[in-house]
């Protein structure tokens, strides 16, 4: 991944006060949430296309299984 840079910014109280309840009940930090919304605005307009896509699968653990498997 390439290194990230610092980019200072110059926000309105008001929007800042808004982005920082949308990151808490995100449970993201301000600052990740300012770069999806970017990352966002960026692959709706077609500025940018999605290069990596990560999906998670969440599987049923069933212990009955695995107490038949142990056996």
């Amino acid at each position: 991944m390439a290194a990230k840079k610092s980019f200072p910014l110059r926000i309105n109280p008001e929007v800042l006060a808004a982005v920082q309840r949308w990151s808490d009940d995100e449970l993201r930090s301000v600052n990740a949430q300012i770069e999806y919304l970017l990352r966002k605005a960026l692959v709706e307009s077609g500025r940018v296309k999605i290069t990596q896509k990560v999906v998670t699968i969440v599987e049923e653990y069933d212990a009955k299984d695995k107490d038949a498997k142990d056996s």
